[in-house]
């Protein structure tokens, strides 16, 4: 039965900033918030391995809608690499593969040399445990049944990848890093291939996601998980809050806001701010998303529309 306005109204809407555990499955932080928050519509902006810790950006009730603008923003990671082996997951939670290369004894300026290499745009193989679909099932999937998979490599950007501390833990090395790169880098795969160049084998054995485009893992919140206690505020952005921090806006009248509200072109006024093209925010005098819209010459046009009720 589909609901009715004051059902939607009673729901929460918004987005959602979580610094997630380890050991926890993306799935299982969104599972968690649907119970905590009594709502089914919840998804998120971008999975993090159940090894990694930090942010997860969830979008709830009508902020499952901006999930779309969210994936494709660039992320800055922490990460320890360590040279000396690689496993077959490309981070410690595979089995070891090859045999063990001494790695303590490496050069600084030969690591540089090749971690150079990976700076910049570059062509990235991703790891073969990745969620990347194969013939329409997921790469992890194929090579767990024992298949052997091959992917195409595929463009990403590294924009900063900077060593900020050498560790030696004998026969290995240990690399801190930090890493900011473009959606759909695989961080564990630098591990993996600057250990190739190295000759020593490499793979990931922490990693913390701090950035997803404008939003930090600072401003997020821990979920807890079921036995750690229920009582927990989640507090969640105004859609026009974050549409705001991620695209360009447009400030509308009451009376466009409620055309545009019921699905029709207005004309556009003068924008807030950005550069011509792409999507824009629209948002009502009280800086409530409207709609997502593209501009039609002189004019606005919806491509997403928030119901009244549900605005933020």
């Amino acid at each position: 039965m589909a609901r009715g306005p004051q059902d939607l109204a009673a729901l929460p809407h918004g987005v959602l900033l979580v610094d997630k555990a380890p050991e926890r499955t993306s799935h299982d932080v969104v599972a968690r918030v649907r119970w905590l928050l009594g709502t089914k519509k919840v998804g998120h902006a971008g999975t993090l391995d159940p090894m990694a810790t930090g942010l997860l950006i969830l979008g709830v009730g009508q902020g499952t809608r901006l999930l779309t603008h969210l994936v494709g923003l660039d992320k800055t990671y922490t990460a320890t690499i360590r040279l000396g082996r690689a496993t077959t997951t490309d981070d410690r939670e595979g089995e070891e593969i090859g045999e063990l290369v001494p790695a303590a004894g490496l050069a600084p300026d030969r690591i540089e040399e090749s971690l150079d290499a990976l700076r910049g745009e570059i062509q990235q193989v991703p790891s073969t445990v990745s969620a990347i679909k194969v013939d329409g099932k997921r790469a992890y999937a194929r090579a767990r049944a024992g298949e052997d998979v091959t992917l195409s490599a595929r463009p990403v950007t590294i924009s900063d990848l900077t060593v900020l501390a050498l560790r030696e833990a004998d026969p290995f090395l240990d690399l801190d890093v930090t890493v900011t790169c473009s959606s759909g880098t695989y961080v564990r795969a630098l591990a993996r291939d600057l250990g190739a160049a190295l000759g020593v084998g490499g793979h990931l054995t922490a990693l913390r996601r701090t950035r997803v485009g404008p939003f930090a893992v600072q401003d997020a919140v821990h979920v807890p998980a079921r036995g750690e206690g229920d009582d927990v505020e989640l507090p969640l952005r105004g859609l026009g809050e974050t549409a705001a921090r991620v695209m360009p806006t447009v400030r509308l009248d009451e009376e466009s806001s409620t055309a545009l509200g019921q699905g029709k072109r207005v004309s556009a006024p003068m924008r807030s701010d950005g550069p011509d093209g792409g999507v824009l925010a629209a948002l009502d005098p009280q800086g409530r998303l409207v709609a997502v819209v593209e501009t039609e010459g002189e004019r606005l046009r919806p491509v997403l529309v928030v119901p009244p009720e549900a605005r933020s």
